[in-house]
C-alpha cells in the first residue's frame, strides 16, 4: 500500500512521481481505499507544482485502466475518428460536424458531457430534441455507428470512472484549472472510448476557459504527446472565442442553427468556416487516404447535395428524437435589441452574452440546476459589421416578460459600437499537429 502522505508532500515540494506510484493513487482513489481530502490535497499540490510529461501520461493511463475500454476497430474493421472542444458560447460544432463526416462515409463516435455555466454542453443541447436518448449501452453506441455512421452519447458510469469523481473533487476544491488535469480528464475518455482519429478545438478568448494563445498552446501540446504516447492520430486547432460561435446561444435554437446549417439554408459564416475546416482535419486522420483540403471539399459538397442533413435525420431518429424543426420548443416571449447609433461593431463580449443566456435559464450554476431547452439568445452582430441606428443586433427567446426585459438591459454593454473596423481575426487562429 502506498504512503499517500509522502506522496502529497514529494509533489508539495516539487519532485516527480513515478508513473507506478501516480497509477497506485488513481485506482486506489477508485476502490475508496483513499479519502477524498487526501486527493483534494494532492490536486492542489499539481495545481501548484504542475505535472511532467511522464506524470500526465501516467495519470492519463490510470484514469483509463480505471474502467473499461471500446475497442471500435475490432468492433467495426474501420478507423472511428471523434472531435471534442474544450467549450464556449454558443459552440454547438459538434452536432455539426458529427452529421458532415458520417455523410462523407466516415464512421464517428463520440461521447460528449453536460454544460455547467453559461450554456448547455452537447448533451444538453441534443437533450431538447424530443425523444433522444443520451443514455445508450456500450453495444447500442457500437451498433449505432455501424448501422447509422454516428453516434454521441453520454459518458459510461464504467468509462474512466477515476476522472469522473476526481473532476468532482476538483470542481468543489478551484483545481479545475491545472493543464496536466485538463489534458488528462480529455484524453483519458477520448482514448477508451475507441476513437483513433481525434481533432481537438482549443478555444481562446473572452468566451473560453484559455484566455491566451501561449495557454492554449501549452495546452494543445499537452494533449497531442498524450494522444502519440497511446497511438493516436491527433490534430489540435486553437480557435476564435472571444465573440460568440455562429448567431445562436442556447440549446434548442442551438440544434435550430444546426440544422438549417447541413440542409443548407443562411448559416452563421464563423460557425460555417469551423466546421467544415474541422471535418476536413477529421476525415484527413480517416482510413479515406486524402488530405485536409479534399475533407473540406467533401465537407461542402455534402451539404450542397443533401446527405448531410439526411445522415443528421437518421443520426436523430437512430438515437429515438424527432429531427422536425417544430419538434423543438420555444421560448413564449421574444424581444429585439437594435443598435442605438449608426457604426461598426467593434467587439461583441462573448462572456457577457453567456452569462445573460445563464440568467435566461440556457444554463446551469450548479449540476442540480435544470436547464430550460427554450431560452436564448440569436445574436447576429459579428466584429466589423457595419450597423444603423434601430437595426436589429439580436433577439431574446424568454419565458416571461421580465425575464426578457432584463436581458436586453443587461446586452446593451456587450454589443460594442464604434467608427474603425477592428483588426481581422480568423476563426481558426492555429493548427498543430
Amino acid at each position: 500500500m502506498i504512503r499517500v502522505a509522502e506522496l502529497i508532500e514529494r509533489k508539495r515540494d516539487g519532485s516527480a512521481l513515478a508513473p507506478e506510484e501516480i497509477r497506485e493513487l488513481v485506482l486506489g482513489y477508485g476502490r475508496d481505499e483513499i479519502p477524498d481530502y487526501q486527493l483534494a490535497a494532492f490536486c492542489m499540490a499539481v495545481f501548484f507544482r504542475g505535472l511532467s510529461r511522464e506524470e500526465t501520461l501516467a495519470l492519463t493511463e490510470a484514469f483509463v485502466h480505471s474502467g473499461s475500454t471500446i475497442d471500435l476497430r475490432a468492433e467495426l474493421g474501420r478507423t472511428v475518428v471523434d472531435k471534442h472542444s474544450t467549450g464556449g458560447v454558443g459552440d454547438k460544432t459538434s452536432i455539426v460536424v458529427g452529421p458532415l463526416v458520417a455523410a462523407c462515409g466516415v464512421p464517428f463516435g463520440k461521447m460528449s458531457g453536460r454544460g455547467l455555466g453559461h450554456t448547455g454542453g452537447t448533451l444538453d443541447k441534443l437533450e431538447s430534441i424530443p425523444g433522444f436518448r443520451v443514455e445508450l449501452s456500450k453495444q447500442e453506441f457500437v451498433d449505432q455507428i455501424r448501422e447509422a455512421g454516428l453516434a454521441i452519447i453520454g459518458q459510461s458510469p464504467d468509462l474512466v470512472p477515476a476522472d469522473k469523481r476526481l473532476y468532482a473533487l476538483r470542481d468543489v476544491t478551484a483545481t479545475v484549472a491545472s493543464i496536466p488535469l485538463i489534458a488528462a480528464s480529455i484524453m483519458s475518455k477520448k482514448i477508451a472510448a475507441g476513437a483513433e482519429g481525434i481533432v481537438l478545438d482549443v478555444k481562446v478568448g473572452d468566451g473560453a476557459f484559455m484566455k491566451s494563445l501561449a495557454d492554449a498552446r501549452i495546452l494543445a501540446e499537452s494533449m497531442l504527446e498524450l494522444g502519440r504516447g497511446a497511438g493516436r492520430a491527433v490534430v489540435c486547432l486553437l480557435t476564435d472565442m472571444d465573440q460568440p460561435l455562429g448567431w445562436a446561444i442556447g440549446n434548442a435554437i442551438e440544434v435550430e442553427e444546426v440544422r438549417a446549417l447541413l440542409a443548407g439554408e443562411e448559416a452563421p459564416p464563423d460557425l460555417f468556416s469551423l466546421a467544415i475546416q474541422t471535418v476536413g482535419r477529421v476525415l484527413a486522420l480517416s482510413d479515406l487516404d486524402i488530405d485536409a483540403e479534399e475533407g473540406r471539399r467533401r465537407a461542402e459538397q455534402a451539404v450542397e447535395d443533401g446527405s448531410a442533413l439526411a445522415a443528421y435525420e437518421r443520426w436523430i431518429e437512430a438515437q429515438g428524437g424527432d429531427p422536425a424543426l417544430d419538434a423543438l420548443p420555444r421560448a413564449p416571449v421574444t424581444r429585439e435589441l437594435t443598435a442605438e447609433r449608426d457604426g461598426i461593431v467593434s467587439g461583441v463580449a462573448a462572456l457577457g452574452l453567456g452569462r445573460v443566456a445563464l440568467e435566461l435559464g440556457a444554463g446551469r450554476r450548479t449540476k442540480e440546476d435544470t436547464i430550460d431547452h427554450a431560452v436564448g439568445i440569436r445574436c447576429f452582430a459579428k466584429r466589423g459589421d457595419l450597423v444603423e441606428a434601430g437595426q436589429p443586433l439580436a433577439y431574446v427567446y424568454a419565458r416571461d416578460v421580465t425575464a426578457a426585459e432584463q436581458a436586453l438591459d443587461e446586452m446593451k454593454g456587450v454589443i460594442s459600437i464604434g467608427d474603425e473596423s477592428p483588426p481581422p481575426r480568423p476563426i481558426v487562429l492555429e493548427t498543430l499537429e
